[in-house]
Formats: C-alpha cells, structure tokens, sequence
C-alpha cells in the first residue's frame, strides 16, 4: 500500500473513531439509565449508527486503496 494512501485513510480512521466514541457514550447512558422495557429497545440506536459507521469506514477505505481519492468529483 502507498503511503499516500495511508495518509488519505487517516482523517475518515480518526472520525470513525470519534463518532464510535460518543455513540458508546450514548449507548451506556441509555442502558444504564432508563427502566428495562425502554433500555433494550432504545440502545439499540446506538448500536445501528456504529454499525453503519464502520460499513461507510470500509467502502471509504476501499475507495482510497482502489484510486477514488476524490469521489466528490464525480457530482
């Protein structure tokens, strides 16, 4: 791999992992504080959001290491 592909994949790494880190947060907040029926159904959410923040991390990097650095361009 290029290092200036490594370079590329830096910022969307460190987003992802910002964005993970404040939806663990809610994820907690909402398991921890509210009564049971709710704390399954609304932690769920938080969970979803992660979920789809590593399938945009994979297609993101898969862009970088397949040559579309720039896929606003296309728009």
């Amino acid at each position: 791999m290029k290092k200036e592909h490594l370079l590329k994949m830096i910022a969307p790494i460190v987003v992802a992992i910002i964005f993970i880190v404040i939806e663990i947060s809610y994820f907690t907040i909402f398991f921890l504080l509210l009564p049971k029926p709710w704390r399954y159904i609304l932690a769920m959410i938080p969970i979803v959001f992660i979920i789809a923040m590593l399938l945009t991390l994979h297609q993101r990097i898969m862009e970088i290491r397949n040559g579309e650095e720039d896929d606003l361009s296309k728009y």
